[in-house]
């Protein structure tokens, strides 16, 4: 009698595991439909505050490409700003700061809120072997995390470098977990003329970016949902 009752109640236990775990992947399912629907309209801040903006950086052309669009950006809805680079990219935050200090002098008799300079820990070094990498892109991804619940962005901009995929997987699932809505912005390079970077596939194929933008029309033709803006430099 016991060894019946005991069979049924582990039968119930497991019934209701099977419905509950049913349950969570129909919510998750359905947040993440809402997540993407929601991620392909543009975006419209009814409020007139300023945005909260992180701005990734990274080494060669794509902090030069950046700053380039900064200098047209009104940067007065984008504040604060909070800069990013790898840890071993110290040049990048340099352009970064005399971007800021010729906002400063511009606007000397504005109200201007300071600007942050960050760093984030690289995934993987050039010529790094890819079993260390493995160590590196968790410890890379915890500081990710570390960051993004520090700065909290309303918005994300981002052209390449790859330090941008573990904040923009993080902040994708702050939007699905509804922890934040962090709207993603990616500009591909200017030098990606046939195809997209590693970086903008990611963001492109799996839809984390709410927008996209390319350079080149033959990658608009290539990358339907992607958006043709011509060339910013």
């Amino acid at each position: 009698m016991e060894k019946g009752l005991f069979c049924i109640t582990t039968m119930a236990s497991l019934h209701i595991a099977v419905l509950l775990t049913i349950g969570v992947i129909t919510i998750l399912v359905v947040r993440i439909i809402y997540v993407l629907f929601r991620s392909s309209k543009p975006l419209h801040s009814k409020s007139p505050r300023s945005l909260s903006t992180l701005i990734v950086l990274g080494s060669g052309g794509h902090t030069a490409e950046m700053l380039n669009l900064l200098y047209v950006l009104q940067t007065e809805r984008f504040k604060p700003r909070y800069y990013i680079a790898a840890a071993t990219d110290n040049m990048s935050l340099q352009k970064a700061h005399v971007f800021e200090d010729s906002l400063l002098r511009k606007e000397a008799f504005e109200e201007v809120e300071g600007a942050e300079f960050l760093q984030i820990y690289r995934s993987r070094e050039v010529g790094q072997s890819y079993i260390t990498s493995v160590g590196t892109t968790l410890i890379a991804i915890a500081h990710a995390l570390w960051l993004m619940i520090k700065i909290r962005p309303q918005v994300i901009l981002c052209n390449g470098p790859g330090t941008c995929i573990p904040l923009c997987i993080i902040a994708f699932l702050f939007k699905i977990l509804g922890i934040r809505w962090s709207s993603i912005f990616y500009v591909e390079s200017i030098a990606r003329v046939r195809k997209l970077s590693l970086s903008g596939l990611l963001l492109y194929k799996l839809h984390m970016a709410d927008q996209l933008f390319v350079q080149w029309p033959q990658l608009k033709e290539k990358y339907p949902r992607a958006h043709y803006v011509g060339r910013l430099m």
